[in-house]
């Protein structure tokens, strides 16, 4: 009895330890199981997070680009960003920099237009100036007449004559090719001296904003330079020189080109402009616009009919009357403007450029135009001898 009660003890005893040994194994597999399960649902939330937070900053950096552009096999304006995003990240990255009073003072210094600065150098010592919001000298206010030529001014008598009695009143800057030859013009000529560092410009590629930037660069290195005014080698005058001072001097305006393009933010406009110092000094220091149409604007998008339209308007449309007061005749189609000859220039011609028109000007109506273009050489003789008159130089 005693021996089969030990055996019943061991079997049952035997039984519970099998049964407590299945039922750790049991536990054990569900904890590995449970744990497991926690791992994986960790795992994926972190994942979907991941991939959340990554989706989310792009389409923060979608929202608020300072353009969109989709390079076009065939030219369709892309959409821009909102103008409140695009100001902010236009304003947020401009270039600062840390200078002292020596430097603002030396940086107040004109250079001589024959400078050996490069671009960089031109470009940096241009946004210091910006800084400086006071004049640091008295002076006359000047228009700034930049000339952007393939070689030399072409009609530069006509504009002797134009130019002449003003002097303190009016700087010239000349961009022409690197190749062209200065010594065309005499030492007595206004244009004389008046060139800066060029690089080749091609027609219809980003080389020629890069010109009009560094024309614009260069003058506004002259503090007394309040209006600038870009112009061909076959540009011509329209009034006297004090018509054009006064008009120009007492704007409330700027005039700049910006026609509307259909469901777009992009402009598309003359690229012969007049503008002041403000907008001038932010023309210099733009980098989002400018690199952004250096990269995506290609034939047959043309960037001098499409940058500073697209950017004045989106950024400064308030200050901008959307028109240029350079006349062109564009009424003949094709990828140029009309020219005129000797033959085509009649004092009725004239007039009717210099009164054929009429425009808001401050609030009242006024003349439109006080360029033309594009004139040939052979037009010079004609203008020489009729125009001063009928235009009431001097």
């Amino acid at each position: 009895m005693t021996m089969e009660n030990n055996k019943d003890q061991q079997s049952i005893t035997s039984y519970l330890k099998f049964f407590i040994a299945k039922l750790y194994s049991r536990n054990f597999f569900a904890f590995n199981l449970a744990f497991c399960c926690c791992c994986l649902l960790v795992g994926i939330t972190l994942t979907f997070c991941a991939k959340t937070f990554s989706f989310n900053i792009q389409l923060q950096q979608l929202q608020n680009p300072p353009l969109i552009f989709n390079e076009p096999s065939h030219f369709s304006p892309p959409p821009i960003s909102s103008n409140n995003s695009t100001k902010s990240h236009y304003q947020n990255n401009q270039t600062k920099f840390s200078i002292n009073e020596n430097s603002l003072e030396d940086y107040s210094k004109i250079p001589m237009v024959t400078h050996d600065m490069n671009d960089d150098e031109l470009f940096r010592r241009t946004s210091l100036i910006s800084m400086i919001h006071e004049p640091p000298f008295n002076q006359t206010p000047k228009i700034a007449f930049m000339f952007l030529t393939k070689g030399p001014v072409l009609l530069a008598p006509f504009w002797e004559k134009f130019f002449k009695g003003n002097e303190g009143m009016y700087s010239i800057y000349i961009h022409p090719s690197p190749s062209f030859n200065q010594t065309v013009y005499n030492e007595r000529s206004v244009f004389h001296g008046r060139r800066i560092p060029s690089k080749e410009v091609k027609w219809g590629e980003t080389s020629m904003i890069e010109a009009e930037r560094r024309l614009l660069a260069n003058a506004l290195l002259d503090f007394s330079n309040q209006r600038f005014v870009l112009l061909s080698e076959s540009c011509i005058p329209l009034f006297n020189f004090s018509t054009i001072y006064t008009y120009l001097m007492n704007s409330n305006e700027t005039f700049v080109e910006a026609n509307e393009i259909k469901n777009s933010q992009w402009k598309k406009g003359s690229q012969w402009f007049q503008i002041d110092r403000y907008l001038g000094l932010h023309i210099v220091s733009d980098k989002t616009y400018f690199s952004m149409f250096k990269k995506y604007c290609n034939t047959p998008c043309y960037s001098d009919e499409h940058y500073l339209p697209t950017f004045i308007s989106n950024e400064f449309g308030k200050r901008n009357s959307n028109r240029t007061l350079t006349w062109v005749d564009w009424s003949k189609g094709g990828p140029h403007p009309s020219s005129f000859t000797g033959k085509d220039v009649t004092t009725e011609f004239l007039e009717r450029l210099r009164f054929g028109s009429t425009c808001e000007h401050n609030g009242r109506t006024s003349i439109c135009h006080l360029f033309a273009r594009k004139f040939t050489p052979h037009a010079l003789d004609i203008l020489v001898r009729y125009a001063p008159k009928l235009m009431q130089f001097n």
